[in-house]
């Protein structure tokens, strides 16, 4: 069974009508999901699974315990040697639901450098994705690095220069 990486942007907490239908098919089709615990879109993104009644759904989270796990689904704890709290701590968990997973469905605000690392990390491992660009309401598929430049030509250069710092 194929198993999807959904993820977003921490700042979104709205799922779009395009981005739930996609979730709407994973769910219809009984694929795996894994979701991350934090606030926002992943909370967002448990919710509405939780509505569309999904039963495979895994939830990563870094701590001993999950954040957020609004469907009472099974948890994954990744252990990180980083310091709890910091953004190497909650990316081991980024990390691992990319490796685990083999697609990736991403909700995106254009600026942030987590939901494009967690992208990177898909191409990176030969893997698909789809990214809905919530600003813009349209899906860019990212299958190989050269897609990667139409992804980030969404970008604002404030936005592109932030991320460059945060993913050296």
């Amino acid at each position: 069974m194929a198993k999807v990486f959904i993820a977003g942007s921490i700042k979104i907490k709205r799922l779009d009508s395009k981005f739930i239908e996609r979730i709407r098919n994973i769910v219809a089709d009984d694929l795996e999901v894994v979701v991350g615990d934090a606030n926002g879109a992943d909370t967002s993104i448990q919710n509405e699974l939780r509505k569309q009644s999904a039963k495979n759904v895994t939830v990563y989270c870094s701590g001993d315990e999950p954040r957020n796990n609004e469907g009472g689904w099974r948890v994954k704890v990744i252990h990180s040697s980083a310091e709890p709290g910091t953004r190497a701590f909650f990316t081991a968990k980024d990390k691992a639901m990319a490796a685990d997973a083999d697609y990736g469905l991403m909700l995106w605000d254009a600026a942030s450098a987590g939901t494009l690392s967690n992208v990177i990390e898909l191409v990176k491992g030969g893997k698909k994705c789809v990214v809905f660009v919530n600003k813009e309401k349209t899906f860019i598929n990212v299958k190989q690095p050269e897609d990667l430049i139409d992804l980030v030509s969404v970008m604002s250069p404030g936005a592109k220069n932030r991320a460059e710092k945060k993913l050296v």
